[in-house]
């Protein structure tokens, strides 16, 4: 067995290796664009040697994960920060990263992590294809408003109609803003009936999962929310409590305590910033169709601002959902705000 610890880069890689029968250990750079790299770990192969790679989670890497998986190495990724804890000498180049990774591979303290499976990761191109297209949307939407305004035509929502878009088209505006006009009308003509289809994959691939189906039957939370944290999250097991899963999130406050003083800020923001905004925007929704969730919303909105209101809501969700998750539990009535939130026998809880 060939242990190989690997420094990956875009363009490189640095490599320390191994061979644990021979004791015999060395260091390579291996070059991506030139194909030396591939030909490395394909001789290898040819010559029947077993290989572990070990790397931190990056980047830039699926053509890497994927010549491995075609070899049938075993690959390893680790958690960056762990790793960079584990690191003593100051000195930090890449063949010290190298051999630290090799090291940790040996001793067998490589901070090993999940690795979603080559389905999960494309259907979370889905997602973040739609949420993308979606954000270009609402910016030529906001530019059309604006050339609008500009014109005295303050219809906001109207403006979207069929009244409203004739009365668009017919404001007689100079040459170049005219032109502006007319290409983004197009581009929009053009992207909403993509941002359909792909809405319509989305709703698909949700209803083919059960754990999907059960979170959707919250209030709020439709199939696109109950598809992304069922493919982010991957499996409930892998948390230990809901407070792990607001973590893993980035709902939850940074903290710089010391001397017995508590000191909070911002949340961390850490994790998938698209299923962030999809919890925190299915608690809005969830905040406008049930009455415990608007009264709990307008509670925390008078004692604090609306923003963090809101993003306090977006974190209950988020546990609420893991709990209804790991407890195969579909939504009821019984499950909301009480005195009994956050026990495992009754329900969600995760308050």
């Amino acid at each position: 067995m060939m242990i190989i610890g690997v420094d990956y880069h875009p363009s490189f890689q640095q490599i320390a290796f191994l061979i644990e029968e021979t004791g015999e250990c060395g260091e390579r750079r291996l070059n991506h664009s030139d194909g030396e790299a591939g030909n490395f770990y394909r001789d290898l192969k040819a010559q029947g040697i077993g290989v572990r790679v070990g790397m931190e989670a990056t980047g830039y890497s699926r053509w890497f994960e994927r010549l491995l998986g075609e070899l049938d190495f075993e690959l390893w990724i680790g958690d960056p920060a762990e790793i960079k804890a584990k690191r003593v000498r100051k000195p930090k180049t890449d063949p010290e990263d190298a051999r630290l990774l090799r090291k940790l591979l040996l001793e067998d303290r490589f901070p090993r992590i999940w690795v979603p499976s080559a389905e999960n990761r494309d259907l979370r191109q889905l997602l973040w294809h739609r949420h993308r297209l979606v954000q270009m949307r609402t910016r030529i939407m906001n530019q059309l408003q604006a050339l609008a305004m500009n014109e005295n035509k303050c219809c906001k929502r109207k403006l979207w109609s069929e009244v409203g878009r004739a009365a668009l088209e017919e404001l007689p505006l100079a040459f170049w803003a005219s032109r502006r006009r007319q290409e983004l009308l197009e581009l929009l003509d053009r992207m909403s009936p993509a941002i359909e289809e792909l809405t319509f994959a989305a709703e698909r691939e949700a209803k083919k999962r059960p754990e999907a189906l059960r979170l959707m039957t919250h209030p709020g939370v439709g199939p696109l929310t109950a598809l992304a944290f069922v493919l982010i999250i991957g499996t409930p097991e892998r948390f230990g409590c809901a407070k792990q899963i607001c973590n893993y999130v980035g709902l939850i406050p940074s903290e710089d305590s010391s001397g017995g003083r508590q000191r909070l800020g911002h949340i961390t923001k850490q994790g998938s910033s698209l299923l962030r905004f999809l919890l925190v925007e299915a608690a809005q929704a969830a905040v406008r169709c049930n009455a415990d969730w608007r009264r709990r919303y307008r509670h925390l909105a008078m004692r604090r601002q609306r923003s963090i209101a809101k993003v306090a809501m977006g974190r209950r969700l988020g546990a609420r959902l893991y709990w209804m998750w790991r407890n195969s539990r579909e939504y009821s009535p019984s499950l909301e705000f009480g005195s009994h939130a956050g026990e495992l026998g009754i329900g969600n809880g995760g308050q």
